[in-house]
């Protein structure tokens, strides 16, 4: 079920209680890679590609607020996608986060 704004549309993709801390969590939206991390109380999502080359940021090690890569090891800052170093240079694209009711709610555009 989802819920349409001018914004993008909001999809359910996991339970909050399906988040582990310091575990990505890999989900799809319509073909599109995404990565959810639950930081403290918070859940953010990030496309699930390495900018650098092709690389799931879900298989990579989360430490704090920052994504490395298990490629080439670049890291990323979850909750803004802002390159950190490393290899990488261009930043991560990420996605609103919503929870309701235990449910994790993913906002993406209508032309991803």
């Amino acid at each position: 079920m989802t819920e349409g704004d001018c914004a993008g549309t909001w999809h359910r993709v996991a339970k909050l209680a399906d988040l582990a801390p310091d575990q990505p969590k890999p989900v799809s939206i319509a073909g599109l890679a995404i990565a959810l991390y639950r930081i403290g109380d918070a859940v953010y999502a990030t496309r699930d590609l390495c900018t650098h080359a092709f690389a799931c940021l879900s298989d990579g090690w989360l430490e704090g607020e920052e994504i490395e890569c298990p490629l080439h090891g670049g890291r990323f800052h979850v909750p803004t996608g802002r390159a950190l170093g490393g290899i990488v240079t261009v930043d991560v694209e990420t996605y609103p986060v919503r929870v309701e009711d235990d449910v994790v709610l993913v906002r993406v555009a209508a032309a991803h």
